[in-house]
């Protein structure tokens, strides 16, 4: 069977007049966004546009929910009880899906951002949380996430599961990401992102960073966004992946035809 992956990057992360990345250029490469919600990025002018944004370019939308963390961009971790990451992230995903629907389209997907989204792997009260959340909401919700107990968790739940396949990331011997504090933790010669991104979707297979070979049984590559060369590298990697035989599809095809 042919290849087939989804190409998602966080979108929508710029507040105000502050603007994060080239969404639109972005958007004629990838199939699905992670929108900011405005808890780490984003505000309601920026959520609107974005969603207006993907809705003509029949993009699929998911929730990108993060720890309420302007200043540190989601990335630190915080103290928050299991019930404030709920109520949190139903905050994020309801709003979104209002300015989805009121450009008419609906949210597709829930991605955890940033620290939470590492926590939700590790963290079975955090991984419970979120699917309260989604439970609560909309239950046809995918949830995207790497290997861990929020995929674990979902799956418990009946929920669809996409899992993300982060790129531009080093990953640990026990598939966690190597801590942007450590070196090499962030990947950027191309050639190796290209590689790797190829060889995630053919294979489901990537090397950590001790040489362990992982099993990444991934639905969708993480494009991201906040960086200069951002968009070059998705141009780069979606022709790699084509030139592979790699059909490039939204998420929730991609779910589908695993059936």
């Amino acid at each position: 069977m042919q290849a087939r992956i989804d190409l998602v990057a966080d979108l929508g992360e710029g507040f105000g007049d502050w603007t994060m990345g080239d969404d639109a250029s972005l958007l004629e490469i990838v199939s699905s966004a992670n929108v900011a919600c405005g808890f780490h990025g984003g505000d309601p002018r920026i959520m609107d546009a974005t969603a207006r944004a993907c809705a003509e370019r029949g993009i699929q939308i998911g929730a990108h929910p993060s720890f309420p963390d302007l200043v540190g961009f989601g990335r630190r971790a915080m103290d928050l009880t299991a019930d404030e990451v709920r109520t949190d992230v139903l905050y994020q995903v309801g709003a979104l899906s209002a300015f989805a629907l009121a450009n008419g389209t609906k949210v597709k997907h829930v991605a955890p951002h940033g620290r939470l989204g590492n926590l939700v792997a590790v963290r079975a009260d955090y991984a419970k949380a979120v699917c309260d959340a989604v439970c609560s909401l909309d239950d046809s919700l995918i949830i995207v996430a790497q290997d861990g107990e929020l995929a674990d968790e979902a799956r418990r739940r009946g929920l669809q599961v996409g899992i993300v396949g982060i790129v531009d990331r080093a990953y640990q011997a026990d598939g966690t990401l190597v801590p942007r504090s450590q070196p090499g933790a962030v990947i950027h010669d191309l050639d190796t992102l290209v590689a790797r991104a190829i060889r995630i979707a053919t294979e489901s297979t990537l090397e950590a960073v001790d040489g362990t070979v992982l099993q990444v049984q991934a639905d969708s590559l993480l494009l991201h966004g906040d960086n200069a060369g951002a968009v070059a590298t998705a141009r780069a990697i979606r022709d790699g992946l084509t030139q592979a035989g790699v059909t490039i599809a939204p998420m929730a095809d991609v779910l589908a035809d695993k059936g």
